[in-house]
């Protein structure tokens, strides 16, 4: 018989930090489409990957100034003004895993960041000194949806995928964790989330 996932394992970006490089670049192109553009085509989602992956933050903004010099100042933004791109904690998740924490087990988190970014960030956020441990892609050069980023996590914390449940804002994230054993759920509300976190046994049903 399958076991029931008693170990909440959390991402952090969309979960429990709201990141969108759009807080920023709204400032610095008033013109949506050309914004988006940009976040396309110059700041992409690749270019981002690259760094999640463990490329130093201000090597990856040299190298793509230097593939476009005309963006070079908007470029550099993404490494002097990152903090703007992360206004707020989303209070209702973190009060959760508050929550998860105080009832006595362990709580883990697979967050794919940027090492330079992520340290920015532990520092300014308290809560993530909660976790047990925090496996960050830049650190160990794999990223989500990879098995290798998952199996990290097992491994140096002696888990067993079954008994670990894995919450992410990203569907194929979440079907990354599913293929390597876990059980899955996707975030898209903290409602949503404290039920099935309460089905599961972790947490008690809200107060009517």
């Amino acid at each position: 018989m399958p076991s029931v996932p008693s170990i909440p394992v959390f991402d952090i970006g969309g979960v429990l930090l709201d990141w969108n490089p759009r807080y920023l670049y709204r400032k610095l192109i008033p013109d949506e489409a050309e914004m988006e553009s940009f976040l396309a085509e110059v700041c992409s989602p690749e270019w981002n990957l690259s760094i999640d992956r463990g490329k130093p933050l201000a090597d990856a903004v040299e190298e793509r100034s230097a593939l476009f010099p005309d963006q070079a100042d908007l470029i550099r933004a993404y490494r002097t003004r990152w903090q703007e791109m992360v206004p707020r904690a989303l209070d209702d998740t973190v009060a959760l895993l508050h929550a998860l924490k105080q009832r006595g087990g362990p709580v883990y988190a697979i967050t794919n960041f940027g090492a330079e970014t992520f340290a920015m960030e532990r520092r300014r956020w308290p809560f993530l000194d909660v976790f047990d441990d925090i496996v960050v892609s830049a650190e160990i050069g794999e990223i989500k949806p990879d098995a290798a980023i998952y199996e990290r996590l097992l491994a140096r914390n002696g888990l067993a995928a079954g008994d670990c449940l894995f919450i992410d804002d990203v569907e194929k994230n979440v079907e990354g964790a599913r293929a390597v054993g876990m059980a899955a759920t996707q975030f898209k509300t903290v409602k949503k989330l404290h039920e099935t976190l309460t089905a599961y046994g972790m947490l008690q049903l809200l107060p009517r």
